[in-house]
C-alpha cells in the first residue's frame, strides 16, 4: 500500500478560488470556484488517498488541521497570493501531526524552490512542473534522491534531482472525473458565466503560444502541445454523463482546447452522439469551420482572452493575434450562436489612459455576452515578471491581493500609476454593462427562470461589494499620495 495521501487545496481567503483550480488565483468579484484538476491525477493513482478542495466545500483551516491527521503524506498546491497562508497551514498540521510528510506542488514553488524550502521547514519536498509521477513514486517508497523533478534539504543543502520529462502518453493518466466522483460534491462548483452545475477536466497539456504573462506554460506545464486521444476525452465524456445527468454544462478547462483544427474536428464528431452541452477556451485565431463543428457538436460558450485593444499592447504581450482578427471571429461566433465570454488585461506593457480607452471601446464594439476585467499580475517565472522587476515597474510591495484575497494592482507605469488602473478596471464594467444592450441581456436572463433570478441578484450583491471596497481604497490612496494628472476619459 502506498502512504496514505491527502491532495489538498488549502483554505485560504474567503471564497478564494485558490491555485490547484485556477491560472489566475484571486477572490473574484463574484464568489466562482474550478476544479483542482491537477491534484486530481494523482489522487487517481493512489490507492487509499482523497483529493480536498478546502475552499470549494468551505472546510476551514482548523478542519483541514483535524483531516491531515488521518494521513501520511500531504501533496499542498499553493499559489504565488495564497503562499504565505499556505506555509503557515503546512507548519500547523506538521505540528499537529508530526510525522507527516508535506510536499508543495504549483507553478510558485516550481520557480521559487530554494526560497520555499529556507521559508518553510515544514516542508520536506517541493515537485517541480508537472507533479504527477514525482508524488506517485514518493507515495509508493520510491527515494527522494531518485525521483525525477524534486527539491529537498539535506544536511542544510538544497538538492535539486534533475528534472522531469513531460508526460507525453496523457491516455495513460485516470480520469479526473473518477476522482471527482469519488471525492467531490460537483454542485460546489460555480462560474457565473458557466450553467450549473458544471464539471471541467483538460482534453490536452502545454500552450504553443509565447504570451509574456500567462503562467502555467511558462511555470507548470510547458509550451510543447500534448493531446489525449480523441477516443479517451469521448469515453470520459460518456462517464461523466452517466456520473452526474443533472449536470448542465462540461468544460474543457485547456489552455488551447482548438489550436489544431483536424484534432478539433475529430473530437467533435466523437461528442456530437453524446447529446452533452459543453463550453471551452478559444483564442482568436481559430477558423469558422472549425467553430462551426464546434456548436453542432453541443458547445455553447468560449471563453476568449482578448485581453487588450491596442495593436501594440498585443505585439509587446506575444499574443499572437490581431485586433481585425479578433473582432472577425467575434462576428462567426455570434453567426453561429456561440456564446462569449470575453477575458480583458489592464497595466500590461505599454499600458496608458489612451490605451485603456482603446480597450473599452473595442471590447464594447465586440458587445460580447460577458467579460472579465483583471489588472496585470506578474507572476514569478513569467516573462511580464521579469520585465517589470528590470524596468521598476513593480509596486512597492509587490502585494497581489489584498487581505480578501481580490486582485490589487502591482504593476504601475509613469503617468498610469496603481490606483489609476483599479480604478479603470470598475469604470471598464460600469461603462461596459450599464449600456442599454447589456443591460436588456441580463434582464432577459433573469427573467427567465427563478434560478437564474436568484443567482444574478446574488452575483449583483457580491460585484456592487467589492467595487465599494476597491472605490474605497482608489480614495485613501489618493489621499495619501498626490493624485495622477491624467485620468481615464470617459
Amino acid at each position: 500500500m502506498p502512504l496514505k495521501t491527502l491532495l489538498l487545496n488549502p483554505p485560504s481567503f474567503e471564497n478564494f478560488d485558490g491555485g490547484a483550480a485556477s491560472r489566475w488565483p484571486a477572490t473574484r468579484e463574484i464568489e466562482s470556484y474550478w476544479y483542482p484538476v491537477w491534484l486530481a491525477y494523482p489522487a487517481g493513482q493512489l490507492e487509499g488517498s482523497r483529493l480536498l478542495d478546502a475552499p470549494s466545500h468551505h472546510v476551514s483551516p482548523e478542519e483541514t488541521i483535524e483531516i491531515s491527521k488521518s494521513y501520511e503524506f500531504l501533496v499542498l498546491f499553493t499559489s504565488t497570493p495564497g503562499y504565505p497562508g499556505d506555509i503557515l497551514l503546512a507548519g500547523a498540521i506538521k505540528k499537529a501531526n508530526p510525522t507527516i510528510k508535506i510536499a508543495f506542488v504549483g507553478p510558485h514553488v516550481s520557480v521559487l524552490p530554494e526560497r520555499t524550502l529556507r521559508e518553510a521547514p515544514a516542508i520536506d519536498f517541493v515537485c517541480r512542473k508537472e507533479f504527477d509521477t514525482s508524488v506517485v513514486e514518493f507515495a509508493n517508497g520510491k527515494p527522494l534522491k531518485d525521483i525525477l523533478g524534486v527539491s529537498f534539504l539535506q544536511d542544510g543543502v538544497v538538492v535539486h534531482t534533475p528534472d522531469a520529462p513531460q508526460i507525453e502518453n496523457l491516455d495513460a493518466l485516470p480520469h479526473v472525473t473518477d476522482v471527482y466522483k469519488r471525492d467531490l460534491d460537483v454542485t460546489r462548483y460555480n462560474v457565473p458565466f458557466l450553467l450549473h452545475p458544471y464539471v471541467a477536466l483538460y482534453s490536452t497539456r502545454g500552450c504553443p503560444a509565447q504570451c509574456t504573462f500567462c503562467l502555467w506554460p511558462q511555470t507548470l506545464m510547458g509550451h510543447a502541445w500534448r493531446k489525449r486521444s480523441t477516443d479517451d476525452v469521448a469515453a470520459e465524456m460518456a462517464q461523466a454523463k452517466k456520473y452526474w445527468p443533472e449536470v448542465k454544462e462540461f468544460f474543457f478547462d485547456d489552455d488551447t482546447f482548438n489550436i489544431q483544427k483536424a484534432r478539433t474536428v475529430e473530437l467533435c464528431a466523437k461528442l456530437k452522439p453524446l447529446g452533452l452541452t459543453w463550453s471551452c477556451t478559444s483564442r482568436v485565431t481559430t477558423d469558422f469551420e472549425t467553430l462551426k463543428a464546434m456548436r453542432e457538436a453541443g458547445c455553447r460558450l468560449l471563453i476568449v482572452g482578448f485581453e487588450s485593444g491596442d495593436p501594440q499592447i498585443l505585439k509587446n504581450i506575444k499574443k499572437g493575434a490581431t485586433v481585425e482578427r479578433a473582432k472577425q471571429f467575434t462576428k462567426d461566433c455570434h453567426k453561429l450562436g456561440l456564446t462569449i465570454h470575453g477575458d480583458f488585461i489592464l497595466g500590461l506593457p505599454g499600458e496608458t489612459h489612451e490605451t485603456i480607452r482603446r480597450t473599452i471601446n473595442f471590447a464594447k464594439e465586440l458587445d460580447v455576452e460577458t467579460i472579465q476585467v483583471s489588472v496585470a499580475h506578474a507572476y514569478p517565472g513569467t516573462e511580464l515578471y521579469d520585465f517589470a522587476v528590470k524596468n521598476g515597474f513593480m509596486v512597492g510591495d509587490h502585494k497581489m491581493v489584498d487581505e480578501g484575497g481580490h486582485q490589487m494592482a502591482q504593476i504601475q507605469y509613469p503617468g498610469l500609476p496603481a490606483d489609476d488602473l483599479m480604478e479603470a478596471v470598475h469604470h471598464f464594467y460600469d461603462e461596459y454593462y450599464f449600456r442599454p444592450k447589456a443591460a436588456f441581456r441580463i434582464l432577459y436572463k433573469a427573467a427567465w427562470t427563478s434560478a437564474d433570478r436568484k443567482r444574478l441578484y446574488n452575483e449583483a450583491k457580491s460585484f456592487l461589494k467589492l467595487r465599494a471596497q476597491r472605490n474605497k481604497w482608489v480614495r485613501d490612496k489618493r489621499a495619501a499620495t498626490p493624485p495622477s494628472p491624467e485620468t481615464v476619459n470617459a
